[in-house]
């Protein structure tokens, strides 16, 4: 399938569609259901609750979470894809079931880039490599160098194959030409702990996870993924500027609709919810769990989802992971 063409077609056909008698009534007169495809508790959900509260007063009907893990992240998305395309269920979720799960999961029965619709992007999620204070890396070119000095020795843990950490640590060992021997875990807590125990040698994982640990010594930040350094730790390079050019491993989270739904809706929701995350207290409350506000068009959303899926497609074939 071509992913430009769908994609950019349905945005244009989407947002230059002509006022619709289906959606004559002012949306939303009633509660609307944003599906998580997550189970609660995560970074995700914990971010996503310190947002929903501020959209539903400016939408002025209340805005329900609706956690639906499983799959990665597919049943989820799938109940958003088979739901009405009328603007009251609509999904919040990550870039790997919207970008990267097309190429882990065999038996997807929905495309991404043919049945959701981008409505706009709301925050990041940083993720960052971390290391074990015995492992004798300062630096992230350091750390490469280790890495081709002992090929495969260097382990590094993740949440499971095919997750946003494991894909970070796929990446790396691609961007900066290194053999890392990858450890799954059932989560990406079990794996924190065998690396501040010292089990193994490393870890990409998010800042809410690694921020406590860092402040106490437990491990060493090495390295930022995604493309600029953070305020919570700005003495950390990002790991593209500490000599790993074209690295982007950041997680960013955005919301979508189901393809059909009217292109009123759609504007409506990104435009409120941009006027949500410049908020500055709603900016704060999301730093203060490890988020960054990051709000976009759809335009912006599908190019970001363009892009993304050219990647981890490589990424992907690359290392040989499948999921199922």
């Amino acid at each position: 399938m071509n992913f430009r063409i769908t994609r950019r077609g349905a945005i244009a056909a989407a947002l230059a569609a002509p006022f619709v008698a289906r959606a004559q009534a002012p949306w939303p007169t009633r509660p609307v259901r944003i599906i998580l495809p997550f189970a609660a508790g995560g970074g995700t959900d914990v971010a996503a609750r310190v947002y929903v509260p501020r959209l539903a007063e400016l939408l002025g009907q209340p805005v329900l979470i609706d956690n639906r893990g499983g799959s990665g992240g597919n049943i989820g998305a799938e109940m958003v894809v088979r739901a009405p395309p009328d603007g009251y269920t609509l999904l919040l979720t990550s870039n790997g079931p919207s970008t990267v799960n097309r190429f882990l999961y065999k038996d997807m029965t929905f495309d991404p880039a043919r049945d959701l619709l981008p409505v706009g992007q709301i925050f990041r999620i940083e993720q960052l490599l971390v290391v074990h204070p015995s492992l004798p890396a300062q630096t992230v070119a350091e750390f490469v160098a280790l890495a081709r000095a002992r090929p495969g020795e260097i382990t590094s843990g993740s949440g499971g194959s095919g997750s946003s950490i494991h894909m970070a640590l796929e990446l790396f060992k691609l961007r900066a030409r290194v053999n890392l021997t990858h450890v799954p875990y059932r989560g990406g807590a079990p794996a924190m702990i065998d690396l501040i125990a010292g089990t193994i040698h490393s870890m990409f994982d998010s800042m809410p996870s690694s921020l406590p640990h860092i402040r106490a010594g437990r491990v060493r930040p090495l390295g930022m993924c995604g493309t600029r350094r953070h305020p919570l730790l700005p003495e950390v390079p990002t790991i593209a500027e500490a000599g790993v050019p074209g690295y982007d491993a950041g997680t960013w989270i955005a919301v979508f609709a189901p393809v059909g739904t009217p292109p009123e809706i759609v504007r409506r929701f990104s435009e409120v919810s941009a006027a949500a995350l410049a908020e500055p207290a709603l900016r704060e409350g999301l730093a203060r769990v490890g988020a960054d506000a990051a709000s976009s068009t759809p335009e912006q959303l599908a190019e970001t989802m363009r892009r993304d899926t050219l990647q981890w497609g490589e990424v992907v074939r690359e290392a040989g992971i499948v999921a199922n």
